[in-house]
């Protein structure tokens, strides 16, 4: 009896670089997704609120559309047994990063003095530049863990009858 073995190479791994340039690029695009969300509502909100409750509120707007992104696309292979807890954890480091980014605006509105649409839009702009790092390095080291790769050698192996 011959047997045959499969003589296609294993594929071989992405490189680190290369799947943090990945993961960093679809990021991006759900953030500037959220960017367009944010600064598509701030300017309806500073109609009616204060400059930084117009942000808090523009932002929590996007920080909504950004989640369904991050689980779906960008980490969509991150362990999905734990829901409650990632959602919990967004929920606390986007707010840390709300604070980040509405503390800008606070300050840099207080120490210039400029409250009007345009000022505020980019005071907020530069918040969002800061708390984007942290949220980056939040998300992908707390909330969105992906599940471990399996062992290529256990991957060869067939599947256990059921």
């Amino acid at each position: 009896m011959t047997t045959t073995i499969n003589a296609e190479p294993a594929a071989a791994p992405p490189s680190v670089m290369r799947r943090l340039v990945g993961e960093l690029a679809k990021f991006g695009i759900v953030g500037i997704v959220g960017l367009v969300v944010q600064f598509g509502t701030l300017p309806l909100m500073l109609d009616v609120l204060p400059a930084t409750r117009a942000t808090m509120a523009s932002t929590g707007i996007a920080i909504a559309t950004n989640y369904i992104g991050y689980r779906y696309w960008v980490y969509r292979d991150a362990d999905k047994k734990t829901r409650s807890r990632e959602i919990a954890l967004f929920l606390l480091f986007s707010g840390i990063g709300l604070v980040i980014q509405t503390g800008m605006v606070y300050a840099l509105t207080g120490m210039t003095g400029m409250n009007g649409k345009t000022a505020v839009m980019a005071f907020n702009l530069v918040g969002i530049a800061i708390a984007t790092l942290f949220r980056f390095w939040s998300y992908r080291t707390w909330v969105f863990r992906a599940v471990p790769a399996a062992d290529p050698a256990l991957a060869a192996l067939p599947e256990p009858p059921r």
